[in-house]
């Protein structure tokens, strides 16, 4: 399906890896010009090497840490004109209460929480200038199903969905959209680090996490495509009425509720 995403220009943040990676990949082969950012700059390297010999688009790296005073703006002057943002860098650490103190708390949300909120200040600011522009935020369906053996991350991301309503509601007005999605597991390096943190809190014993693999719908974690296809979608003006929405892709996680 073409979504007519041709020639626009896509931010992507956290792109050396998993989702980010993936990402990149699906709007490469709609035809967008891509601005990648991450820490890792090899890891950089390889996906722009991997996207330029698939498609005939332009791929602009800027390796750096977000989290570095001034860093934003600074990307934001060497990015320019942005039609897309995908905030997409940020991974909490599992654990309970007691597994975190105030530095590792504090930096899990540096980077996913202020990080979404600082980059969509900047770059929010140009597209409504411009009037136009899509905002998307990779969140995590911990943000609705409240876990407290991922009590940063539960926390952290009901703030980012909370944030993305509330800026979603009006800002289509100004000719931008935002919305959100809200993964549950999915098959990155990530999700196995969280399942082997998980088998240590639930069993004391890290090897027991492909038990929890088990409890998957389907016995298996959501694939990256099945992600980065969605917010394609979202990006394209066929989404031209979505805004202040989030999208959960979890095989229906977040709906297994019980009344009792």
């Amino acid at each position: 399906m073409d979504l007519g995403l041709r020639g626009r220009n896509v931010l992507i943040t956290g792109a050396s890896q998993g989702i980010g990676e993936g990402v990149a990949i699906v709007f490469a082969e709609e035809g967008c010009n891509l601005h990648l950012t991450a820490r890792n700059a090899e890891n950089l390297q390889r996906v722009r090497d991997e996207i330029t010999a698939a498609c005939s688009v332009e791929v602009t790296l800027h390796p750096l840490d977000l989290t570095e005073p001034g860093a934003v703006e600074r990307l934001a002057e060497v990015a320019g004109d942005i039609d897309i943002l995908i905030n997409n860098a940020g991974a909490i650490p599992g654990g309970n209460l007691a597994s975190f103190n105030d530095r590792s708390w504090r930096d899990g949300w540096d980077l996913k929480v202020f990080g979404y909120i600082n980059l969509t200040r900047v770059f929010y600011a140009r597209m409504k200038a411009r009037n136009r522009g899509v905002i998307i935020n990779d969140i995590g369906n911990a943000g609705e199903r409240y876990d407290a053996d991922y009590i940063a991350g539960t926390t952290g991301n009901a703030s980012l969905m909370a944030f993305t309503r509330a800026l979603g509601g009006k800002s289509i007005d100004d000719g931008v959209r935002v919305v959100g999605v809200n993964p549950g597991p999915v098959e990155t390096e990530r999700i196995y680090k969280l399942l082997k943190r998980r088998a240590v809190d639930w069993y004391g014993d890290e090897s027991r996490w492909r038990e929890l693999m088990a409890r998957y719908p389907l016995g298996r974690p959501a694939k990256i495509r099945e992600i980065a296809d969605l917010m394609a979608f979202l990006a394209s003006d066929r989404s031209a009425y979505t805004s202040g929405a989030i999208f959960t892709v979890d095989g229906g996680i977040t709906s297994r509720s019980s009344i009792i």
